[in-house]
């Protein structure tokens, strides 16, 4: 865990013991019979030392690997090797070309290591904008390469991983991914991961990792800081100057990502939570992971994992508590939007001095959906109000082409991944501008990596901005509309296939916001999903849990 400066809560952790505080807030009582709770790690007094530690820590050798995808269980086609060509990259020095100075988990981990005055060996890192199920051959394809990267003779490894990854033939790709590293590398060498926010995790994930940590904020702002933090800790793990042990805990809660807000509400109170029980001096991490409901699992939903410094009971009576109170207050994760139609008249209805935005989290691309959904398109279009949104559709982007700049343009437009999210609508209006679609990140998410739209037009109809992408891309920065020329600030409704990412982009000149319950595969209803694999029973698909 950690925590950010933003929502309220110290960034520097442990700042008093807090241990008597803490006791009142837990329940006392013994813990090794907890229903659903898992523990890991050694208990007895600290054995041998690592060479590393032997030496006092002297030219420490740190290697990192990853694999990252989020999958969407329900969306549609399937995820290829070609889909991660984008961000392939095998080798230390073109990992510090790619992720030097950025402020991602990969520029956390370079500097965490410099930091440590570490040297960082790189193997291959791969990852792909979330979309539908992996193939159970570009599984094993990364898997492969991933692991005949891993540095020899390192005293310590990093691997960066999503967490809700789901290839056809293994529905638990991170944990089987760490089994296998394990398997090459042994049971002593120390391993670090690092894990989204929506990761499903999984008790093999957390057996084979001595040292798990989990973005504490969404949108996802901290990824390079939690990258910082898991490598000072493989550090000290490395000197010996700690023994990490694990509590896992399953809350039985499957959660819409529109709820995990984590500066509001009820996820901010249970982040603040975690918060606490980090001051005390024997927890090393508290990681709360929201879980990503789109992925048909086992082990769905959200999870704790509380790392200590050699004492289980403990972490175990962590673990419990924050669960509990999840488990107390489960109702308050419930979303409520309205249809297309209606949600543009709620959001006309607030007469903002300002753009309001209408989140269409059922079309989310940073939760694997096709980006191409036209159910509110079809009403924005009809819609006096000024009006932005951007649509995947390579084929309209092709037409756009021909057109050239200030052509006319006249297509279907959208609708083409699936019938569930729409069918295509039919668009006239000029192009006003084509683009190559490549941009860096401007704003607080990932700062500095690169993005990809593919190439790009910008359809002008009477009161509609539309950008046509060939590539999915999330509106996770300010550039994905400002690369492009376009100000926020300049439309009234802006319509966002996000479910709460987008605020990293035009939170700042949201005058107003909307929920949109459309369909779609991630949509915040998750009664309308049938599983397969999900663990049952859970709420709120269950009753009783």
């Amino acid at each position: 865990m950690g925590s950010d400066d933003r929502h309220g809560v110290p960034h520097t952790r442990r700042e008093e013991t807090g241990v008597e505080e803490n006791r009142r807030f837990l329940m006392a009582g013994e813990t090794g019979n907890i229903p659903g709770s898992y523990y890991y790690g050694e208990t007895d007094d600290y054995a041998k030392p690592t060479e590393a530690g032997k030496k006092g820590g002297c030219h420490v050798k740190i290697g990192v690997i990853g694999m990252f995808h989020e999958t969407n269980s329900f969306a549609p086609g399937r995820t290829e090797r070609h889909h991660f060509l984008n961000e392939w990259v095998a080798g230390t020095q073109s990992y510090r070309e790619r992720y030097e100075n950025t402020r991602t988990s990969m520029g956390g981990v370079i500097d965490g290591a410099k930091e440590l005055q570490a040297e960082l060996i790189a193997g291959a890192y791969v990852a792909a904008t979330p979309s539908g199920m992996v193939t159970a051959e570009c599984f094993e394809e990364l898997a492969g390469e991933v692991l005949r990267s891993i540095p020899e003779g390192v005293d310590g490894l990093i691997v960066i991983l999503h967490g809700a990854m789901v290839s056809e033939a293994c529905r638990d790709v991170e944990g089987e991914l760490l089994r296998r590293v394990r398997d090459r590398v042994g049971r002593e060498l120390p391993i670090a991961i690092t894990l989204d926010l929506h990761a499903n995790i999984s008790p093999q994930m957390v057996e084979h990792a001595d040292i798990l940590i989990g973005y504490d904020t969404y949108p996802h702002v901290d990824a390079y800081e939690r990258a910082v933090e898991a490598t000072r800790l493989l550090g000290r793990m490395i000197r010996s100057e700690i023994r990490p042990v694990h509590a896992y805990k399953h809350s039985r809660l499957l959660v819409a990502p529109q709820a995990m807000v984590t500066h509001e509400g009820f996820m901010k109170e249970l982040m603040e939570a975690a918060f606490e029980l980090e001051k005390d001096r024997r927890v090393l991490n508290v990681t709360v992971a929201g879980g990503f409901p789109y992925s048909d699992v086992e082990d769905a939903g959200l999870t704790f994992v509380v790392t200590t410094d050699n004492d289980p009971a403990w972490a175990g009576q962590c673990a419990e508590k924050l669960c509990r109170l999840a488990q107390e207050r489960r109702e308050e994760f419930a979303v409520e939007g309205y249809p297309a139609e209606e949600s543009i008249r709620q959001a006309i209805r607030l007469e903002a001095k300002g753009p309001v935005i209408l989140i269409e989290g059922s079309d989310n691309v940073g939760g694997g959906a096709p980006g191409d959904a036209t159910h509110l398109l079809r009403h924005l279009l009809d819609t006096p109000a000024k009006s932005l949104m951007v649509i995947c559709d390579a084929e309209a982007v092709g037409l756009a082409l021909r057109a050239g700049v200030g052509g006319s343009f006249e297509a279907a437009v959208g609708g083409k991944s699936d019938s569930f999210h729409g069918d295509p609508v039919p668009v006239q209006g000029k192009v006003r501008l084509l683009f190559d679609g490549k941009y860096r990140h401007i704003g607080s998410y990932m700062t500095g990596q690169w993005a990809d739209m593919g190439r790009t037009a910008v359809i002008e109809t009477r009161n509609v901005t539309l950008v046509l992408t060939e590539q999915r891309v999330a509106p996770w920065d300010p550039g994905h509309v400002a690369s492009i020329g376009l100000n926020p600030a300049d439309f009234d409704l802006i319509a966002v296939k996000s479910a709460v990412a987008w605020q990293t982009a035009f939170g700042s000149y949201a005058a107003g916001t909307v929920q949109v319950d459309t369909p779609g595969c991630c949509g915040f209803n998750l009664r309308h999903f049938t599983y397969q694999y999900l663990q049952r029973p859970i709420y709120p698909l269950d009753s009783e849990i």
